[in-house]
């Protein structure tokens, strides 16, 4: 059947949660409430699932119209160097539409990735960590 995509289907806080301790992605995931809340408020997100399997998602936060804050890809490990996470952006990008750009702040391990599949490095970023 193949790998479906939509923007019509917000997971549960536990398909989150195993995707992201699967993918290794750093987040809160011994806090479900906390998860929850991370999807209700965001402004897109985009699953791709195999059958009613999670395997990806990308989840953004948006203004439609200037800038769009990439805050989480994450790819099944078992579904990596399947074009997922390139599918995932692509999506996202036609659904935010050509005005906002799309900045993200990338894990280490993902570094090389981005460029790969159409981001350009920047060196003009700040942020003052969060105390949680």
């Amino acid at each position: 059947m193949g790998i479906t995509f939509t923007s019509d289907r917000v997971p549960t806080a536990e398909q989150v949660i195993e995707l992201y301790n699967n993918a290794g992605l750093p987040r809160p995931t011994n806090d479900p409430e906390r998860i929850k809340k991370m999807f209700e408020n965001s402004n897109l997100v985009v699953t791709a699932w195999d059958e009613n399997k999670l395997v990806g998602l990308s989840r953004t936060i948006t203004d439609w119209v200037w800038c769009s804050y990439l805050a989480d890809l994450a790819v099944c490990p078992d579904y990596k160097k399947s074009g997922i996470g390139k599918k995932l952006i692509e999506f996202t990008r036609e659904i935010i539409g050509e005005q906002s750009m799309i900045l993200l702040l990338s894990v280490p391990a993902a570094m090389d990735y981005y460029p790969k599949i159409g981001f350009t490095k920047e060196d003009r970023g700040f942020i003052i960590h969060r105390t949680k």
